[in-house]
């Protein structure tokens, strides 16, 4: 138990780091490399290392849709989510990125499955998206590095990420519920959404093969917070009830912002801290609902 909530823990903290690590980039270096090379480099190790599992899952024609929908949620999320911080911060890019996709995920039930969009879910809706309005209306203050003309098209990418991620999370849900592994459908999805990356990747990636420290920040991205953050969020999930699951997984939009605030220099103004902390607590809401209880 105390080395899943562990394992859980340090997946969170290697999410937490990746906008930092990418704030290191030169500018010639696009975010949208930034994505391709970390999904490229991350997803074909995944693939490799759960290879026979994953194949079984790409074979089978019963859940070929909805492994394809995993793979393009894959392949929209990296792109979205590097510019994302590119353009509003690391710490507003990154929160609304993680806050959106429960939002979305439950919309996709609602859409697909039919499940009726509750009470609380409206509340914690309703929270989230006065959050993102504080965000973009007052969220970066005197002396960040952050232009605030960008932070509107910042937080839009950021809702295209979490919509990506929660139609990953909810068609790979899918896979697994069909009967195959969870490591096989995270090593199935993650190498085809590679393949469309790697033309990405090739097309403007460039700049970020120019120096030896891209190319050291680019192969951590995709070796820390990519390859080993799944393989610890494996262990975490197996061990955990869903409801733990989330609540520590809260931690990584909490290691972002502490490390975009300390290391990377931005500052907030106090409506941007609000913001943040609304869409904090409309997770959580939403979370509560949605999750059973732990029953250990």
């Amino acid at each position: 138990m105390n080395a899943a909530i562990w394992a859980l823990v340090v997946s969170c903290v290697l999410w937490g780091t990746t906008g930092t690590a990418a704030s290191f980039f030169p500018d010639a270096v696009s975010p949208l490399a930034i994505g391709a090379s970390t999904m490229t480099l991350g997803g074909a190790l995944l693939f490799v290392v759960s290879r026979r599992a994953a194949l079984g899952v790409i074979r089978d024609r019963r859940v070929r849709g909805w492994l394809v929908a995993a793979a393009l949620g894959m392949v929209a999320y990296p792109l979205a989510f590097y510019a994302s911080m590119d353009l509003a911060g690391v710490a507003i890019g990154n929160v609304v990125s993680l806050g959106s996709g429960p939002l979305f995920a439950a919309v996709l039930e609602w859409r697909v499955h039919r499940r009726r969009l509750t009470a609380r879910w409206m509340l914690s809706a309703g929270i989230a998206i006065t959050g993102m309005a504080l965000l973009v209306a007052g969220g970066h203050g005197d002396g960040s590095p952050v232009d605030a003309a960008g932070i509107p098209l910042g937080v839009a990418l950021g809702l295209v990420a979490g919509a990506g991620y929660a139609l990953f999370t909810f068609a790979s849900g899918i896979v697994i519920r069909a009967g195959h592994s969870g490591r096989g459908t995270m090593g199935a999805a993650f190498g085809l959404a590679a393949l469309p990356l790697a033309v990405v990747l090739l097309a403007i990636g460039g700049p970020l093969l120019a120096a030896p420290a891209s190319i050291g920040i680019a192969l951590y991205l995709a070796v820390g917070p990519m390859f080993l953050a799944y393989l610890f969020f494996a262990v975490g999930v197996r061990a955990l009830a869903s409801s733990t699951v989330t609540v520590i997984t809260l931690l990584e939009p909490l290691v972002a912002t502490l490390l975009a605030v300390l290391i990377v220099g931005e500052r907030l103004e106090i409506a941007g801290w609000v913001g943040l902390a609304l869409i904090l607590a409309g997770v959580t809401v939403l979370s509560s609902a949605r999750q059973p209880r732990s029953e250990r």
